[in-house]
């Protein structure tokens, strides 16, 4: 039987394809509204800068979703090998993929930064706190 922990980490592999297709359902049409062109010999800066902000949220949350969660994912799988992926530890990578979807959702959304850096505080704690007890294994 599968650890009780990966469900958490495939689900938010899951979101991050979600935010995708987002990000190209509403970027593709901007692009074509706004008769926007990417030229990759211009600085990245010159090409988010035609998008509308709304439109730009869905990128700037799936790059964000490439970054932090990476470490996530590195230690939920370390628990999982270390068949502690269950209980508590389960639990926590459960409250972390909550928290990114909702930091996900605000920040596509309403971008209300106060209200997204909260989020992203308290599933950085919680990242903490999976990793500490994945380190009192290691170590």
């Amino acid at each position: 039987m599968p650890s009780p922990i990966l469900a958490p980490v495939v689900a938010l592999v899951l979101w991050s394809f979600v935010m995708g297709a987002w990000l190209y359902a509403t970027r593709i049409p901007a692009m074509i509204r706004n008769n926007i062109r990417f030229d990759p010999r211009r600085p990245d800066a010159e090409f988010h800068d035609q998008m509308p902000a709304t439109v730009r949220w869905k990128a700037d949350n799936y790059n964000h979703l490439m970054e932090q969660p990476t470490l996530f994912y590195a230690v939920a799988l370390t628990l999982a090998l270390l068949g502690a992926g269950t209980g508590l530890n389960a639990a926590l990578a459960w409250v972390y993929v909550v928290l990114r979807v909702a930091h996900s959702l605000v920040q596509a959304t309403v971008n209300v930064i106060l209200v997204r850096f909260a989020i992203f505080m308290v599933a950085s704690v919680v990242l903490l706190v999976l990793a500490i007890r994945a380190a009192l294994l290691v170590f």
